[in-house]
Protein backbone atom coordinates (compact mmCIF):
# COMPACT_ATOMS: atom_id res chain seq x y z
CA UNK A 1 0.00 0.00 0.00
CA UNK A 2 1.24 3.87 -0.78
CA UNK A 3 1.33 6.03 1.38
CA UNK A 4 -1.90 8.67 1.72
CA UNK A 5 -4.03 5.62 -0.61
CA UNK A 6 -6.36 5.51 1.96
CA UNK A 7 -7.77 8.07 4.30
CA UNK A 8 -8.29 5.86 7.42
CA UNK A 9 -8.00 2.09 8.18
CA UNK A 10 -10.90 0.03 9.21
CA UNK A 11 -12.29 -1.29 12.33
CA UNK A 12 -15.12 -1.59 14.25
CA UNK A 13 -17.19 0.04 17.03
CA UNK A 14 -16.89 -1.85 20.18
CA UNK A 15 -19.08 -0.86 23.16
CA UNK A 16 -16.41 1.59 25.67
CA UNK A 17 -17.30 0.81 28.87
CA UNK A 18 -15.11 2.98 30.21
CA UNK A 19 -16.83 2.94 33.58
CA UNK A 20 -13.98 4.16 35.57
CA UNK A 21 -12.14 7.04 33.56
CA UNK A 22 -13.08 9.21 35.73
CA UNK A 23 -11.67 7.50 38.99
CA UNK A 24 -8.48 8.72 40.58
CA UNK A 25 -6.20 5.89 40.90
CA UNK A 26 -6.14 4.03 44.52
CA UNK A 27 -3.36 3.02 46.20
CA UNK A 28 -2.99 -0.68 47.06
CA UNK A 29 -1.74 -1.40 50.32
CA UNK A 30 1.43 -4.08 50.16
CA UNK A 31 0.23 -7.88 50.10
CA UNK A 32 1.05 -10.31 52.44
CA UNK A 33 3.57 -11.92 49.22
CA UNK A 34 4.64 -11.30 45.49
CA UNK A 35 4.75 -13.75 42.62
CA UNK A 36 6.99 -12.21 40.38
CA UNK A 37 8.05 -14.20 37.05
CA UNK A 38 10.93 -13.80 35.03
CA UNK A 39 9.40 -13.50 31.92
CA UNK A 40 7.27 -10.65 32.26
CA UNK A 41 8.43 -9.10 28.67
CA UNK A 42 9.11 -10.04 24.95
CA UNK A 43 12.22 -11.54 24.60
CA UNK A 44 15.08 -13.77 26.72
CA UNK A 45 14.03 -14.63 30.21
CA UNK A 46 15.47 -12.63 32.85
CA UNK A 47 18.00 -14.23 34.99
CA UNK A 48 17.15 -14.95 39.04
CA UNK A 49 19.92 -13.43 41.06
CA UNK A 50 18.34 -14.27 44.75
CA UNK A 51 17.70 -16.94 46.81
CA UNK A 52 15.77 -18.34 49.20
CA UNK A 53 16.33 -16.36 52.25
CA UNK A 54 18.05 -13.34 50.70
CA UNK A 55 16.84 -9.64 52.09
CA UNK A 56 15.12 -7.21 49.73
CA UNK A 57 13.91 -3.87 49.10
CA UNK A 58 12.01 -2.01 46.83
CA UNK A 59 13.75 -1.46 43.61
CA UNK A 60 16.32 -3.77 43.93
CA UNK A 61 17.65 -5.98 41.10
CA UNK A 62 16.49 -9.29 41.42
CA UNK A 63 16.45 -10.56 37.69
CA UNK A 64 19.28 -9.40 35.01
CA UNK A 65 18.21 -9.42 31.90
CA UNK A 66 18.46 -12.12 29.84
CA UNK A 67 19.89 -10.60 26.16
CA UNK A 68 19.45 -7.56 24.26
CA UNK A 69 15.60 -7.89 23.52
CA UNK A 70 15.26 -8.48 27.34
CA UNK A 71 14.63 -6.63 30.54
CA UNK A 72 15.64 -6.95 34.19
CA UNK A 73 13.45 -7.59 37.38
CA UNK A 74 13.32 -5.85 40.33
CA UNK A 75 11.41 -6.28 43.72
CA UNK A 76 8.14 -4.48 44.24
CA UNK A 77 8.11 -5.16 47.76
CA UNK A 78 10.63 -5.18 50.81
CA UNK A 79 10.93 -8.35 52.23
CA UNK A 80 12.57 -11.98 52.35
CA UNK A 81 12.62 -14.36 48.82
CA UNK A 82 11.02 -17.36 49.97
CA UNK A 83 12.11 -19.51 47.46
CA UNK A 84 12.58 -19.33 43.10
CA UNK A 85 10.35 -21.94 41.73
CA UNK A 86 9.14 -22.50 38.10
CA UNK A 87 5.05 -21.81 37.74
CA UNK A 88 3.16 -22.20 34.90
CA UNK A 89 2.09 -18.93 33.28
CA UNK A 90 -1.35 -17.94 31.27
CA UNK A 91 0.05 -18.47 28.47
CA UNK A 92 0.88 -22.49 29.30
CA UNK A 93 4.74 -21.22 29.24
CA UNK A 94 6.43 -22.54 32.05
CA UNK A 95 8.98 -19.54 33.90
CA UNK A 96 10.53 -19.63 37.14
CA UNK A 97 9.34 -17.23 39.81
CA UNK A 98 10.63 -15.13 42.70
CA UNK A 99 8.21 -15.48 45.62
CA UNK A 100 8.79 -12.51 48.02
CA UNK A 101 7.43 -12.85 51.90
CA UNK A 102 6.57 -8.96 52.40
CA UNK A 103 7.31 -6.95 55.55
CA UNK A 104 4.64 -4.50 54.75
CA UNK A 105 7.44 -1.61 55.27
CA UNK A 106 8.35 -0.88 51.05
CA UNK A 107 11.74 -0.06 52.34
CA UNK A 108 13.30 1.41 49.10
CA UNK A 109 16.34 -0.19 48.37
CA UNK A 110 19.47 2.28 49.58
CA UNK A 111 21.51 1.84 45.94
CA UNK A 112 19.14 3.89 43.95
CA UNK A 113 20.32 6.36 41.76
CA UNK A 114 18.91 8.95 39.07
CA UNK A 115 21.07 7.81 36.08
CA UNK A 116 23.04 10.24 34.03
CA UNK A 117 21.81 10.91 30.48
CA UNK A 118 23.61 12.86 27.81
CA UNK A 119 23.28 10.99 24.82
CA UNK A 120 20.43 8.82 22.88
CA UNK A 121 22.82 5.82 24.29
CA UNK A 122 22.36 6.97 27.85
CA UNK A 123 19.27 7.51 27.27
CA UNK A 124 18.74 3.67 25.96
CA UNK A 125 20.17 2.15 28.91
CA UNK A 126 18.54 4.04 31.50
CA UNK A 127 15.52 2.86 30.13
CA UNK A 128 17.15 -0.62 29.83
CA UNK A 129 18.26 -0.83 33.93
CA UNK A 130 14.69 1.07 34.77
CA UNK A 131 13.33 -2.55 33.53
CA UNK A 132 10.54 -0.53 31.65
CA UNK A 133 8.46 -3.09 28.91
CA UNK A 134 5.95 -2.00 26.53
CA UNK A 135 2.95 -0.84 29.27
CA UNK A 136 0.06 -1.23 26.50
CA UNK A 137 0.07 -4.53 26.60
CA UNK A 138 2.89 -5.77 24.23
CA UNK A 139 5.55 -6.13 26.96
CA UNK A 140 7.93 -5.26 24.43
CA UNK A 141 11.69 -3.93 25.55
CA UNK A 142 11.51 -0.64 25.31
CA UNK A 143 15.17 0.03 25.77
CA UNK A 144 15.36 -1.36 22.07
CA UNK A 145 13.77 0.47 20.16
CA UNK A 146 15.74 3.39 20.73
CA UNK A 147 18.98 1.79 19.53
CA UNK A 148 19.08 3.43 16.55
CA UNK A 149 22.67 3.80 14.87
CA UNK A 150 21.03 6.36 12.24
CA UNK A 151 19.78 9.10 14.22
CA UNK A 152 18.38 10.35 11.06
CA UNK A 153 15.84 7.38 10.61
CA UNK A 154 13.74 8.76 13.42
CA UNK A 155 11.58 11.55 11.23
CA UNK A 156 8.55 10.85 13.95
CA UNK A 157 7.82 10.18 17.62
CA UNK A 158 4.26 8.64 18.06
CA UNK A 159 3.02 8.56 21.53
CA UNK A 160 -0.01 5.99 21.67
CA UNK A 161 -2.51 7.22 24.27
CA UNK A 162 -5.77 5.78 22.43
CA UNK A 163 -6.67 2.94 24.73
CA UNK A 164 -9.43 1.92 22.34
CA UNK A 165 -9.94 -1.70 24.18
CA UNK A 166 -13.37 -1.74 26.17
CA UNK A 167 -12.80 -0.86 30.00
CA UNK A 168 -9.46 -0.25 29.98
CA UNK A 169 -8.88 3.38 31.69
CA UNK A 170 -5.77 3.30 33.09
CA UNK A 171 -3.80 5.35 30.35
CA UNK A 172 -6.00 7.66 30.40
CA UNK A 173 -5.17 7.80 34.30
CA UNK A 174 -1.60 8.83 33.27
CA UNK A 175 -2.54 11.10 30.99
CA UNK A 176 -4.63 13.15 33.62
CA UNK A 177 -2.74 12.33 36.64
CA UNK A 178 1.17 12.48 35.02
CA UNK A 179 0.62 14.96 32.38
CA UNK A 180 3.53 16.70 34.24
CA UNK A 181 5.71 13.34 33.84
CA UNK A 182 4.29 13.13 29.80
CA UNK A 183 5.64 16.42 29.40
CA UNK A 184 8.78 16.53 30.63
CA UNK A 185 9.29 13.07 29.08
CA UNK A 186 8.38 13.99 25.51
CA UNK A 187 10.79 16.98 25.66
CA UNK A 188 13.61 14.34 27.14
CA UNK A 189 13.40 12.00 24.53
CA UNK A 190 12.42 14.66 21.32
CA UNK A 191 15.70 16.59 22.79
CA UNK A 192 17.76 12.95 21.99
CA UNK A 193 15.50 12.16 18.74
CA UNK A 194 15.51 15.23 17.19
CA UNK A 195 12.20 14.08 15.18
CA UNK A 196 10.44 16.25 12.87
CA UNK A 197 7.33 16.10 14.93
CA UNK A 198 5.75 14.30 17.82
CA UNK A 199 2.29 12.85 17.47
CA UNK A 200 0.34 12.25 20.58
CA UNK A 201 -2.77 10.43 18.98
CA UNK A 202 -6.06 9.74 21.38
CA UNK A 203 -9.04 8.69 20.71
CA UNK A 204 -11.71 11.02 20.79
CA UNK A 205 -13.93 9.29 23.57
CA UNK A 206 -11.55 10.53 25.83
CA UNK A 207 -12.02 14.69 25.83
CA UNK A 208 -10.56 15.61 28.91
CA UNK A 209 -7.20 13.59 27.89
CA UNK A 210 -7.08 15.72 24.95
CA UNK A 211 -7.92 18.73 26.04
CA UNK A 212 -5.40 18.46 29.31
CA UNK A 213 -2.38 17.25 26.81
CA UNK A 214 -3.57 20.15 24.03
CA UNK A 215 -3.27 22.78 27.08
CA UNK A 216 0.08 21.12 28.17
CA UNK A 217 2.02 21.52 24.51
CA UNK A 218 0.01 24.85 23.51
CA UNK A 219 3.20 26.54 23.18
CA UNK A 220 5.00 23.79 21.08
CA UNK A 221 3.80 23.14 17.01
CA UNK A 222 6.25 20.73 16.80
CA UNK A 223 4.01 18.40 19.48
CA UNK A 224 0.42 17.59 17.82
CA UNK A 225 -1.98 15.89 20.19
CA UNK A 226 -4.18 14.00 17.23
CA UNK A 227 -8.08 13.32 18.52
CA UNK A 228 -8.55 10.10 16.43
CA UNK A 229 -11.67 8.59 15.51
CA UNK A 230 -13.19 5.73 18.21
CA UNK A 231 -12.41 3.23 15.79
CA UNK A 232 -10.83 -0.18 17.36
CA UNK A 233 -8.09 -1.36 17.04
CA UNK A 234 -7.22 2.56 16.82
CA UNK A 235 -4.06 1.77 19.19
CA UNK A 236 -3.04 -1.15 17.27
CA UNK A 237 0.61 0.03 16.51
CA UNK A 238 0.72 0.28 12.89
CA UNK A 239 -2.87 1.26 12.62
CA UNK A 240 -1.67 4.70 15.06
CA UNK A 241 0.65 5.31 12.73
CA UNK A 242 -0.67 5.36 10.03
CA UNK A 243 -3.71 7.70 11.23
CA UNK A 244 -0.62 10.34 12.43
CA UNK A 245 2.19 10.12 10.14
CA UNK A 246 0.68 8.08 7.29
CA UNK A 247 3.45 5.88 7.23
CA UNK A 248 2.65 1.64 6.53
CA UNK A 249 4.89 -0.42 8.32
CA UNK A 250 5.33 -3.12 5.59
CA UNK A 251 5.06 -6.88 6.97
CA UNK A 252 8.34 -8.60 8.45
CA UNK A 253 9.35 -4.43 9.07
CA UNK A 254 9.01 -2.46 12.55
CA UNK A 255 8.28 1.18 12.87
CA UNK A 256 11.86 2.52 12.46
CA UNK A 257 11.92 1.05 9.10
CA UNK A 258 9.30 3.82 8.29
CA UNK A 259 10.78 6.61 10.06
CA UNK A 260 9.02 6.28 13.27
CA UNK A 261 9.71 5.45 16.95
CA UNK A 262 6.19 4.52 19.30
CA UNK A 263 5.94 4.28 22.39
CA UNK A 264 2.71 4.05 24.93
CA UNK A 265 1.80 6.99 26.74
CA UNK A 266 2.17 5.32 29.88
CA UNK A 267 5.15 3.54 29.48
CA UNK A 268 6.49 7.29 28.64
CA UNK A 269 5.55 8.15 32.16
CA UNK A 270 7.50 5.72 33.67
CA UNK A 271 10.77 6.60 31.99
CA UNK A 272 10.03 9.76 32.89
CA UNK A 273 9.40 8.61 36.46
CA UNK A 274 12.70 6.49 36.79
CA UNK A 275 14.97 9.03 35.66
CA UNK A 276 14.04 11.71 38.07
CA UNK A 277 13.85 9.15 40.87
CA UNK A 278 16.04 6.30 40.07
CA UNK A 279 13.04 3.62 41.33
CA UNK A 280 12.54 1.36 38.50
CA UNK A 281 9.34 -0.63 37.36
CA UNK A 282 7.83 -2.02 40.28
CA UNK A 283 4.55 -0.89 40.35
CA UNK A 284 1.46 -0.87 37.57
CA UNK A 285 -1.64 0.72 37.77
CA UNK A 286 -4.40 -1.62 36.42
CA UNK A 287 -8.01 -1.19 35.47
CA UNK A 288 -10.03 -3.23 37.80
CA UNK A 289 -13.79 -3.89 35.84
CA UNK A 290 -16.01 -6.76 34.60
CA UNK A 291 -19.81 -7.76 35.34
CA UNK A 292 -18.29 -9.72 38.45
CA UNK A 293 -16.52 -6.91 40.30
CA UNK A 294 -18.09 -5.25 43.09
CA UNK A 295 -16.58 -2.18 42.87
CA UNK A 296 -14.10 -1.52 39.96
CA UNK A 297 -11.65 1.00 39.76
CA UNK A 298 -8.15 2.11 38.65
CA UNK A 299 -5.46 0.91 41.20
CA UNK A 300 -1.78 0.98 41.50
CA UNK A 301 -0.60 -2.46 43.00
CA UNK A 302 2.83 -4.41 43.01
CA UNK A 303 3.98 -6.02 40.48
CA UNK A 304 3.56 -9.86 41.37
CA UNK A 305 0.31 -8.99 43.88
CA UNK A 306 -1.89 -11.63 42.69
CA UNK A 307 -5.30 -11.20 40.88
CA UNK A 308 -7.20 -12.53 44.01
CA UNK A 309 -5.64 -10.03 46.68
CA UNK A 310 -6.43 -6.88 43.68
CA UNK A 311 -9.87 -7.90 43.37
CA UNK A 312 -10.32 -8.54 47.22
CA UNK A 313 -9.34 -4.65 47.74
CA UNK A 314 -11.77 -3.94 45.09
CA UNK A 315 -14.89 -5.17 47.20
CA UNK A 316 -14.31 -9.10 45.76
CA UNK A 317 -17.10 -10.37 43.38
CA UNK A 318 -20.85 -9.31 42.94
CA UNK A 319 -21.09 -12.48 41.60
CA UNK A 320 -19.04 -15.70 41.08
CA UNK A 321 -16.86 -14.89 37.92
CA UNK A 322 -17.06 -17.42 34.50
CA UNK A 323 -13.79 -15.68 33.24
CA UNK A 324 -10.73 -13.49 34.40
CA UNK A 325 -8.48 -11.76 31.46
CA UNK A 326 -5.21 -10.08 31.77
CA UNK A 327 -5.95 -6.88 29.48
CA UNK A 328 -9.14 -6.14 27.70
CA UNK A 329 -11.98 -8.50 25.88
CA UNK A 330 -10.33 -7.95 22.45
CA UNK A 331 -7.46 -9.06 22.74
CA UNK A 332 -6.60 -9.67 26.85
CA UNK A 333 -5.29 -13.59 27.66
CA UNK A 334 -7.62 -15.73 29.76
CA UNK A 335 -6.33 -16.83 33.18
CA UNK A 336 -6.87 -20.01 34.69
CA UNK A 337 -6.97 -19.08 38.49
CA UNK A 338 -6.58 -15.93 40.75
CA UNK A 339 -3.34 -17.21 41.70
CA UNK A 340 -1.90 -15.51 38.77
CA UNK A 341 0.17 -12.07 39.55
CA UNK A 342 0.15 -8.76 37.89
CA UNK A 343 2.91 -8.42 35.31
CA UNK A 344 4.84 -5.47 34.11
CA UNK A 345 2.45 -5.20 31.34
CA UNK A 346 -0.49 -5.75 32.68
CA UNK A 347 -2.84 -3.20 32.46
CA UNK A 348 -6.27 -4.25 33.18
CA UNK A 349 -7.80 -7.70 34.98
CA UNK A 350 -11.62 -7.95 34.27
CA UNK A 351 -14.00 -10.59 35.52
CA UNK A 352 -16.96 -11.13 33.90
CA UNK A 353 -20.13 -13.58 35.25
CA UNK A 354 -21.56 -16.74 33.36
CA UNK A 355 -23.45 -14.47 31.37
CA UNK A 356 -21.19 -12.00 29.67
CA UNK A 357 -18.67 -15.15 29.47
CA UNK A 358 -20.80 -17.78 27.72
CA UNK A 359 -18.96 -19.33 25.33
CA UNK A 360 -20.72 -18.83 21.97
CA UNK A 361 -20.92 -22.19 19.20
CA UNK A 362 -19.34 -21.67 16.26
CA UNK A 363 -21.41 -22.19 12.86
CA UNK A 364 -20.10 -22.51 9.55
CA UNK A 365 -18.69 -19.51 7.62
CA UNK A 366 -21.60 -17.16 6.30
CA UNK A 367 -19.58 -15.73 3.37
CA UNK A 368 -21.04 -12.56 4.19
CA UNK A 369 -17.60 -10.51 4.05
CA UNK A 370 -17.79 -8.80 7.55
CA UNK A 371 -14.53 -10.17 8.57
CA UNK A 372 -12.99 -8.77 5.17
CA UNK A 373 -14.58 -5.55 5.05
CA UNK A 374 -13.58 -4.67 8.74
CA UNK A 375 -10.20 -5.53 8.85
CA UNK A 376 -7.40 -2.89 9.38
CA UNK A 377 -5.31 -4.81 7.88
CA UNK A 378 -7.17 -5.21 4.95
CA UNK A 379 -6.91 -9.39 5.33
CA UNK A 380 -9.48 -12.25 3.91
CA UNK A 381 -9.68 -14.22 6.50
CA UNK A 382 -11.71 -16.69 4.43
CA UNK A 383 -8.99 -17.12 2.05
CA UNK A 384 -6.56 -17.87 4.96
CA UNK A 385 -8.64 -20.17 6.42
CA UNK A 386 -8.94 -22.19 2.90
CA UNK A 387 -5.14 -22.18 2.74
CA UNK A 388 -4.62 -23.47 6.58
CA UNK A 389 -7.07 -26.06 6.47
CA UNK A 390 -5.55 -27.56 3.20
CA UNK A 391 -2.10 -26.91 4.42
CA UNK A 392 -1.00 -24.75 1.15
CA UNK A 393 1.50 -22.58 2.94
CA UNK A 394 2.64 -20.65 -0.08
CA UNK A 395 -1.53 -19.45 0.22
CA UNK A 396 -0.57 -18.23 3.73
CA UNK A 397 2.67 -16.32 2.36
CA UNK A 398 0.22 -15.14 -0.49
CA UNK A 399 -2.19 -13.89 1.79
CA UNK A 400 -0.16 -12.36 4.49
CA UNK A 401 -1.30 -13.77 7.32
CA UNK A 402 1.79 -12.48 9.19
CA UNK A 403 0.10 -9.24 9.23
CA UNK A 404 -2.59 -10.44 11.41
CA UNK A 405 -2.70 -8.34 14.78
CA UNK A 406 -4.29 -10.48 16.40
CA UNK A 407 -7.29 -7.89 17.09
CA UNK A 408 -10.45 -9.71 17.31
CA UNK A 409 -12.17 -6.98 14.92
CA UNK A 410 -13.48 -10.01 12.54
CA UNK A 411 -14.30 -12.37 15.14
CA UNK A 412 -16.31 -9.53 17.26
CA UNK A 413 -18.15 -8.84 13.51
CA UNK A 414 -18.69 -12.72 12.52
CA UNK A 415 -22.74 -13.79 13.01
CA UNK A 416 -21.18 -17.31 12.90
CA UNK A 417 -18.92 -16.77 15.56
CA UNK A 418 -16.22 -18.44 13.89
CA UNK A 419 -13.22 -19.04 16.08
CA UNK A 420 -11.15 -16.85 13.24
CA UNK A 421 -7.97 -15.11 15.91
CA UNK A 422 -7.44 -18.53 16.91
CA UNK A 423 -7.30 -20.10 13.55
CA UNK A 424 -4.75 -17.08 11.89
CA UNK A 425 -2.49 -18.30 15.92
CA UNK A 426 -2.07 -21.26 14.47
CA UNK A 427 -1.75 -20.60 10.70
CA UNK A 428 0.98 -18.01 11.45
CA UNK A 429 2.79 -20.70 14.00
CA UNK A 430 2.25 -23.12 10.84
CA UNK A 431 3.73 -21.28 8.53
CA UNK A 432 7.05 -20.36 10.35
CA UNK A 433 7.81 -24.07 11.16
CA UNK A 434 7.29 -24.52 7.48
CA UNK A 435 9.66 -21.62 6.61
CA UNK A 436 12.28 -22.99 9.36
CA UNK A 437 11.97 -26.73 7.59
CA UNK A 438 12.87 -24.78 4.24
CA UNK A 439 16.22 -22.92 5.46
CA UNK A 440 17.22 -26.39 6.67
CA UNK A 441 15.66 -25.98 10.50
CA UNK A 442 17.34 -22.41 11.40
CA UNK A 443 14.89 -20.06 13.24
Amino acid sequence: MAKGLFSSLKGVHVPHRKNTALMETVVMPPPKSVVIPTVMHIGAPAKPIVKAGDKVAVGQLIAESGGFVSAPIHASVSGVVKKVEEITLSNGRNAPAIIIESDGEMTVYEGLAKPEINSLADLAEAIRASGIVGLGGAGFPTSVKLAIKDIEQAEYFVINGAECEPYITSDTRTMLEHSDLIERGVRRISEYLKPKAVYIGIENNKPKSVAKLKQVFADDPTIIVKALPSMYPQGGEKVLIYNTTGRIVPEGKLPLDVGVVIMNVTTLANIERYIETGMPLVEKVVTVDGSAVKNPMNVAVPIGTRLGDVFEFCGGFKSAPAKVLYGGPMMGTAVPSLEAPILKNTNAILAFDEHDAAYKEATPCLRCGNCVNHCPMRLDPPAIAKAYNSGNMEALVKQKVNLCMECGACAFVCPAHQPIVQRHKLAKAALRDWQNSQKGGKA
